[in-house]
């Protein structure tokens, strides 16, 4: 099962360059982005989960009715993107289900930052998206924590996928960065050894970025971003579609390792 995720929010990417971007275009470039996905997922009939801040659902109506009515699945990116207290955990879960009417099972913590188990399980959430497996210099180093889905101390924890062996991560950068037939490969010796994959992107990624002046981003960030995201994101999908993989949300992948 490919598990498309995407983590909603306002864009503050800008500030961690030492770039300041208004509250209105952090939102409106979100939102943008958020709907060209979803046009992809209905060109291509998939399913997707998308982990959102309550900041950000709280400006998006239209986002969220689309989301339910194409049968997508709705988890928790905390309340604020670059603030987070123990507290947001349930007051996230609680607040998007009230702005959305979805039931909300999981969470994705903002930048994969670590969260306390026990605060997870607390805070009424059946799983833990927030590992990333891998080690990137000045963010995290899991390289001791299981490429695969877990359980913890009951709670399920699903980790981005990351490919056998170099443990190399398949998340948004590496799709920037490398040729598509690179990622494909890559994407596909990952499905034959673990039998799913978890992928993760933005909405922002389909805004060019290569501003410099505006956001100030390296390269390997802006890189393949814009209408460039956009065709790669459709020639991806189009390669799942071919290939017959089947996409699910979380909550499916859940209910099949629990039928398994």
């Amino acid at each position: 099962m490919i598990l498309f995720s995407f983590d909603i929010e306002e864009f503050d990417m800008p500030f961690e360059y030492n770039k300041t971007i208004s509250f209105e275009d952090q939102i409106a470039i979100s939102r943008e982005g958020t709907h060209r996905i979803l046009d992809l997922l209905d060109k291509y009939n998939l399913k997707a989960t998308f982990f959102c801040t309550v900041v950000f659902a709280k400006h998006v109506p239209d986002i969220l009715a689309r989301i339910k009515a194409a049968g997508h699945e709705l988890a928790s990116h905390t309340y604020y993107h670059s603030q987070f207290e123990v507290e947001h955990l349930r007051r996230s879960r609680e607040e998007l289900a009230a702005l959305s009417g979805m039931e909300i099972q999981g969470l994705r913590m903002p930048r994969m930052m670590p969260v306390y188990t026990a605060d997870v399980k607390a805070a009424g959430y059946s799983y833990n998206s927030s590992i990333n497996p891998t080690w990137l210099p000045g963010r995290y180093n899991n390289l001791h924590v299981s490429r695969t889905a877990f359980v913890e101390h009951g709670l399920l924890n699903i980790p981005a996928s990351v490919s056998p062996g170099m443990r190399i991560p398949l998340f948004w950068l590496l799709f920037h960065n490398v040729p598509m037939p690179v990622y494909r490969y890559l994407l596909k010796r990952t499905y034959r050894r673990d039998g799913y994959l978890n992928l993760y992107f933005h909405p922002w990624e389909f805004h060019d970025l290569r501003n410099k002046e505006r956001f100030n981003f390296p390269g390997y960030v802006a890189r393949n971003s814009g209408e460039a995201m956009y065709r790669r994101m459709d020639a991806l999908m189009r390669w799942v579609a071919k290939q017959g993989y089947p996409s699910g949300r979380f909550s499916d992948f859940i209910a099949a390792r629990n039928s398994a």
